[in-house]
């Protein structure tokens, strides 16, 4: 017998389990498992954040003990947790405080003088526990991470329930927390020391902001500490045209083709962007393996370009998706990535066939695991995973109706969708509401650190809310 409208084949000998801690009843579920992506009326048993068992409703009532709750999915959406696989999350402190500026000015003028002026321990972590709670609340359970003092962004990773690869930001000039560059290795070496064994839900590393920030030898010696720890490096790469232009002028090459000579170009690098590739480059990347994380909207904002979505899919690469933070976003919305990440794919590739919903749902899930290193842990709902799995509100006007799952998801969902998220098998939203989190505390924080950020950027003529 397989699942109701399936062919899949039940694994013979399984009995229904005696406990769980907690089920998840109904709907129709998005497993995103190659060949079996959906999956209707049935129960999911979670126990000790794992996967049990996933076994239709029409066996009848299974446990003699539920030691948590159990979440009625009836007719909903369920599917796994999305993976941010780009963010800078404490950035939320910059939220439209210098938008419509072209990507240099942006970054030199405003960005990176502001972080000099407002980063610190204190604010980092309310700028990303605010990051995790908009995450949280539009369906994203992992993401990505790059940026400074990042001890507080683990604090606020933990203290959500979040699951993240946290990256210590490297420079090779002062930057916030790490006032001397020359130690800036030594700073990302100890980071990873410090918190490696802490928890199964953070992953440290090591985040080298781009080729033009960092010399050869950083990038080298980043690249090798990683893989000493066995975690993966994440990079900005040929973002915009200027970047690539600069390069080519300091190394007489591409930037591929320079981080190739440098050694680093492999399945241990994560690479955001990735806008400005020619031919000979995208072949080099999908030789290498080199994992690719595509940030549409952050892209369009800044006036970046396109990337080359289409044929990457169709090559060796580990594609992921994600929001870049929200300076040059404005938002952490997940969903709403996938819908523009479709539409561009199409108009960048003439087509209006490919790429597909189902192909922009992976990046989000199980593909962005994969670009992470993740995939043998998160990213499908099948026995054995970590339960990171959410819930789509059924009865929104916009989802109905509701013919195709996938399609609904990626062309009409939005983060107010979600209605229920469970990270490692703890349920964190429930009907809406976040279960940990005090959301007006963080929101007031946040508020009264940006009240400063504003006269400091537009002299007071900028708000951050009331």
């Amino acid at each position: 017998m397989g699942y109701p409208g399936t062919d899949k084949p039940r694994k013979a000998g399984l009995r229904p389990p005696r406990s769980a801690d907690l089920v998840i009843e109904g709907g129709t579920v998005i497993t995103m498992e190659a060949g079996n992506p959906l999956i209707r009326d049935v129960r999911i048993y979670i126990s000790e954040g794992r996967i049990t068992d996933i076994r239709p409703i029409a066996e009848g009532p299974p446990l003699q003990e539920c030691r948590g709750e159990i979440v009625d999915a009836t007719n909903a959406i369920v599917m796994p947790g999305l993976v941010n696989g780009h963010t800078h999350v404490a950035m939320t402190l910059f939220r439209g405080f210098a938008d419509d500026l072209p990507l240099k000015d942006w970054l030199y003028e405003k960005i990176f003088p502001a972080e000099a002026a407002f980063l610190s321990p204190e604010t980092v972590y309310w700028g990303s526990l605010l990051g995790c709670l908009e995450m949280l609340s539009t369906g994203t359970t992992c993401m990505a991470d790059g940026y400074f003092f990042q001890d507080e962004t683990v604090r606020a990773v933990h203290d959500s329930g979040m699951r993240g690869i946290i990256a210590q930001g490297i420079l090779d000039f002062p930057a916030p927390g790490v006032p001397d560059p020359k130690e800036n290795l030594n700073v990302g070496k100890r980071f990873i020391e410090k918190w490696r064994s802490f928890s199964d839900r953070v992953t440290p590393g090591l985040f080298c902001h781009s080729p033009l920030t960092c010399s050869g030898k950083t990038l080298v010696d980043a690249f090798e500490i990683s893989g000493t720890f066995g975690v993966p490096l994440q990079i900005h790469l040929s973002e915009t045209e200027e970047e690539v232009d600069e390069i080519r002028k300091r190394y007489g090459k591409r930037p591929v083709h320079y981080l190739d000579r440098l050694g680093i170009l492999s399945e241990n690098l994560i690479a955001a962007h990735a806008v400005h590739l020619d031919d000979a480059e995208m072949a080099r990347i999908g030789e290498k393996r080199v994992n690719i994380i595509h940030v549409p909207e952050s892209n369009m904002k800044l006036g970046s370009g396109v990337s080359r979505i289409a044929d990457m899919l169709k090559m060796t690469v580990k594609l992921g998706l994600g929001t870049d933070g929200c300076a040059s976003n404005n938002d952490l919305d997940l969903f709403c990535e996938m819908d523009t990440a479709a539409k561009l794919g199409k108009i960048m590739a003439a087509d209006s066939v490919f790429p597909d919903a189902e192909t922009v749902l992976r990046m989000a899930t199980s593909g962005g695991a994969a670009a992470l290193g993740l995939e043998k842990e998160i990213g499908t709902i099948e026995k054995g995973k970590k339960a990171d799995i959410i819930v789509l509100d059924p009865d929104s006007p916009h989802l109905c109706p509701n013919y195709d799952p996938i399609s609904t998801v990626v062309y009409a969902a939005n983060g107010a969708d979600v209605t229920d998220v469970i990270v490692n098998g703890r349920l964190l939203i429930r009907n809406g509401k976040c279960l940990f989190l005090d959301s007006g505390e963080i929101m007031d924080r946040v508020k009264e650190i940006c009240k400063q950020i504003a006269a400091f950027g537009r002299s007071g003529d900028a708000t951050c809310g009331s």
